[in-house]
């Protein structure tokens, strides 16, 4: 994919944020842009260039379709269930029981470290440049 590509997919996945804010609600949009979105669009980062040179644009525009206020408390929601989930798994529950693959530490680790990096990005108080 190049950077055009990825450009699109951001460009696309923002728009339809905005109809499912209007639709359904704060909480649904951003559930769907960063919880789901933005998350995996870091991912792709980690591994492809195309991606990480457009995740910049891509937290800016997160940055403009919700408050600070929105941000922090959809943000600490998410927190909130992930550490929930990772409570189920340690003591031995999990809606992945029948999972086959389950995800590796390393993987959890990596996972968590994105999710720290875009809500800093997210919550900082103003995004620059070096």
């Amino acid at each position: 994919m190049d950077t055009s590509k990825a450009h699109h997919l951001w460009k696309e996945q923002c728009e339809a944020a905005n109809t499912i804010k209007s639709r359904f609600g704060v909480t649904a949009a951003f559930d769907y842009l960063v919880g789901e979105k933005l998350l995996n669009f870091a991912e792709h980062a980690a591994e492809h260039g195309d991606f990480a040179r457009e995740l910049p644009q891509f937290v800016s525009q997160v940055r403009r379709l919700f408050t600070p206020e929105q941000l922090r408390i959809h943000l600490a929601q998410i927190e909130r269930r992930r550490a929930e989930a990772e409570t189920d798994l340690e003591e031995g529950g999990s809606e992945e029981e029948d999972d086959i693959f389950p995800e590796s530490p390393a993987a959890t680790a990596a996972r968590n470290q994105r999710f720290k990096l875009v809500k800093e990005l997210l919550t900082a108080p103003a995004l620059g440049t070096s």
